[in-house]
């Protein structure tokens, strides 16, 4: 016999530490690791699903509620406070029920009843199609069981409201109006998708070579990079499926080795990678070293993103350290180390071939010029940590994203000539950013887009000269991670830690087709390319796969005027 289960301090701050790791809470979740010895621990190679804490903290708080209701016998089933992690629950009925627990003959078989309103208790866990925002479950159990354990062990019968929380749901959208069923957490496939099943942990990057038609690398959990080189020509999602990658590559045996960035150079011959072990790597197009450097390792920084200047002589780093390192790629040696926020670096960009903008926990964006080694200008105003800047296109304006749920437009060509900043905000957020990305191309006359994706579980679309929001798009029913527009201009890519990836019309704002990855298997990156009338779209994913997506091969999403 088994003996009695336990939980474990380590197997506590693991669960944890992913938590803090899935809320955006990077550097609470870098403290617990040290602090925790993780590293050390087996289980921090272990796959948690995302979520997992606040899953398990629910079926916690549902037994709990059970057993506060239990009567000798039968439930309770009239009680009308609801139940909290952090208060004790006191029962409170109406005068007129208060003493009418739920009943059962003797030696007759009962059934666990839904104690309180069902209607009202559980809209927050299962919302009604009628908005739009089922959630997509798959069941972990055999879908066809129908039974579970009472609390006192005795198998019971689920009722039909019960058995809503845990039925499975359609987990796969071909378009918009058609869908299929899929069980447990396969990746479907069509004539339009293709999944590669390679990588052994989660898939946290994935970029295209921007001069190399359907080659791809894509950068997973356990610091392995893998080359492919995806057929071009029109072929059934399953043949290409069935390919292994061109080259396969572990960086590095060190447990803390998430990969965080993948950047390519204009031409295509050279990508540079961003690691959690603080190394920063350059790779040419067939996978060989060409620049390994540790600087950020002396101060213990991993790096969040590493980045090519436009002509692609130059490479930027931000790291937890609070630096950013510029790297001279011919020479391949350090130019110089800025150390310019107070607190972490966490993203940066290029506006042109001299001079580059950072982004901190200070809540501070500077801007540099390799010349010097102080801030030309210092851009202010957000609140909380300022996670991400992209520069537009043209290189002429600048959006920044915030945890404090805002977004703000930046006039570069003013900020250059040394005008003081005053930026457009975009407000609509009600959490904070994941994710921001300027539309590719904008019409005559017409005034540029910018989007932003929020763990609020919505996207935005927005008029960067009026600060105008245009579309308010929630689709989604997790945190929405990644974005990326068609590289035409006319469709937007969204992907959210509900597995669902979502195509919409940029200008209409409709949604024109949906594919999922599956229950809680996230899609951590979007990266859409076209090389003449060949175009592809790949995801990094939370199911360990990458999935590749022709859009030539989907209806109405393929627009060239």
């Amino acid at each position: 016999m088994a003996g009695p289960m336990t939980i474990t301090a380590e197997e506590v701050n693991c669960l944890i530490h992913a938590y803090f790791q899935d809320s955006g809470f990077q550097h609470a979740a870098f403290t617990l690791r040290m602090e925790g010895r993780l590293d050390n621990s087996h289980h921090i190679k272990k796959h948690i699903p995302r979520g997992e804490l606040v899953e398990l903290l629910s079926k916690a708080l549902l037994y709990s509620e059970v057993e506060a209701h239990w009567k000798e016998d039968g439930l309770a089933n009239h009680c009308k406070n609801r139940f909290s992690l952090l208060e004790h629950h006191v029962c409170s009925f109406d005068s007129d029920e208060q003493s009418h627990p739920s009943a059962q003959p003797n030696g007759g078989s009962s059934s666990l009843a839904m104690v309180g309103d069902t209607k009202h208790k559980r809209k927050s866990v299962t919302p009604s199609s009628e908005d739009g925002h089922v959630e997509k479950r798959a069941r972990r159990e055999d879908d066809d069981s129908e039974s579970a354990m009472a609390v006192d062990g005795t198998p019971k019968t689920i009722p039909k409201e019960v058995k809503s929380l845990v039925e499975l749901q359609p987990s796969f959208t071909e378009s918009v109006t058609k869908k299929h069923k899929t069980k447990g957490a396969t990746l479907p496939e069509s004539k339009a998708v293709s999944v590669l099943r390679a990588h052994k942990s989660e898939v946290f990057v994935a970029s295209w070579n921007p001069a190399s038609p359907g080659n791809l690398i894509t950068g997973a959990r356990d610091a392995t990079i893998m080359y492919w080189d995806i057929p071009t020509n029109s072929q059934d999602g399953s043949v290409v499926s069935s390919l292994p990658p061109t080259s396969k590559i572990s960086l590095t045996s060190s447990a803390k080795a998430d990969l965080t960035s993948l950047d390519w150079n204009k031409d295509g011959t050279l990508v540079a990678i961003g690691s959690l072990d603080s190394v920063l790597r350059i790779r040419n197009a067939s996978g060989k070293t060409y620049l390994i450097d540790d600087h950020h390792k002396v101060s213990q920084g991993p790096i969040f993103a590493a980045k090519f200047s436009p002509s692609g002589q130059w490479i930027v780093t931000a790291s937890l350290d609070n630096t950013s390192c510029v790297w001279d790629v011919k020479d391949r040696r350090l130019h110089r180390q800025y150390r310019n926020h107070e607190a972490c670096c966490l993203d940066v960009d290029w506006i042109d071939d001299s001079i580059f903008v950072t982004s901190g926990g200070d809540c501070l964006a500077h801007i540099v010029s390799l010349s010097g080694t102080k801030p030309i200008q210092t851009l202010k105003g957000h609140t909380a940590e300022l996670t991400m800047v992209k520069c537009n296109p043209s290189r002429t304006r600048l959006v920044s994203g915030s945890d404090d749920a805002t977004a703000r437009i930046w006039n570069l060509e003013a900020i250059l000539m040394d005008k003081a900043p005053t930026p457009i905000i975009l407000k609509g957020h009600t959490k904070c950013l994941t994710s921001v990305k300027w539309c590719p191309y904008t019409a005559p006359e017409a005034h540029e887009l910018v989007v932003t994706a929020s763990f609020d579980m919505t996207v935005r679309l927005w008029d960067s000269v009026t600060g105008d929001c245009l579309r308010v798009l929630m689709d989604h029913t997790k945190p929405v991670y990644s974005l990326s527009f068609s590289p035409e201009g006319f469709q937007l890519a969204t992907g959210g830690g509900d597995g669902y990836l979502h195509l919409y019309d940029v200008k209409t704002g409709d949604k024109v087709w949906s594919w999922s990855a599956g229950v809680r298997l996230g899609i951590f990156e979007i990266d859409w390319k076209k090389w003449g009338d060949i175009s592809r779209i790949a995801l990094a994913t939370e199911h360990r796969a990458v999935v590749i997506v022709d859009p030539t091969k989907l209806h109405g999403v393929q627009r060239t005027t």
